[in-house]
């Protein structure tokens, strides 16, 4: 089954709106882990304006020997007072999994993936320390692209589809051109050797057409829609139903 990993920085918006440590993102991983999903999600940000470092070490503790762990970031921001940078986080902590994201400083949330022809040659000493500290490294790509053998080359063992431009497409009932071009961008990353991965704006409503679209799928990353429909459900309902949708 394709395993569903929860995004938990609405959790901390939420918390560092008010300040103090209410909502808690620690017993949030808990009750998402007890409903069932495999994995835990979050992306720190040089603002710290959510994830901060440390919930990221609160919650490497927590899953350790539970759930996989995915850290996203953009390992070319540098790092600043309290953040250490993406890859030094990541040698704390040693996830499971570091997705790098070419997010910059000033973007509210990600919104396109790297290019991977122009990117690939920066990237190839970041994906190697990475491996180095024991994690897989996904790289976050868009819909429509449909090389990666330089990839492969410098050790990056999945991708993660962008598909914020297919929710929205979905929405608006004009859905089947973006769903074909996700679903020959992960054919063709899996024919180069890869696992696919997918995350932004998946939400109930639309999960299911993207997953039977995509064979093989290996893991969703899914948070604002899924805390957001967790405030009239309940958390653990909610994770339950994404797991039923991932069935």
């Amino acid at each position: 089954m394709t395993l569903l990993s929860v995004n938990l920085n609405k959790i901390a918006v939420l918390r560092n709106s008010r300040g103090g440590t209410e909502p808690d993102i620690a017993r949030a991983a808990h009750t998402c882990i007890d409903a069932g999903c495999g994995g835990i999600t979050v992306h720190p940000r040089p603002d710290q304006r959510h994830v901060r470092p440390d919930d990221v070490r609160t919650l490497a503790a927590l899953l350790r020997g539970r759930v996989e762990y995915n850290i996203e970031g953009n390992p070319f921001a540098a790092a600043r007072d309290g953040y250490p940078g993406l890859i030094g986080l990541a040698r704390e902590v040693r996830p499971t999994q570091v997705t790098l994201v070419p997010d910059g400083d000033g973007q509210i949330t990600s919104d396109h993936g790297f290019d991977l022809q122009r990117d690939i040659e920066a990237l190839r000493p970041i994906v190697a320390e990475l491996r180095d500290i024991g994690c897989r490294v996904s790289l976050f790509v868009d819909a429509g692209t449909l090389e990666f053998d330089a990839a492969v080359a410098i050790g990056v063992e999945r991708v993660e589809i962008y598909t914020g431009p297919y929710a929205h497409a979905f929405a608006e009932g004009r859905v089947q051109a973006e769903l074909d071009r996700c679903a020959e961008t992960a054919r063709r990353a899996q024919h180069a050797g890869l696992a696919v991965n997918a995350g932004h704006d998946l939400s109930q409503a639309n999960l299911g057409t993207f997953k039977a679209a995509i064979p093989g799928l290996a893991e969703v990353s899914i948070g604002h829609a899924l805390i957001g429909e967790a405030l009239y459900e309940g958390l653990a309902t909610t994770v339950r139903n994404y797991l039923q949708i991932l069935r």
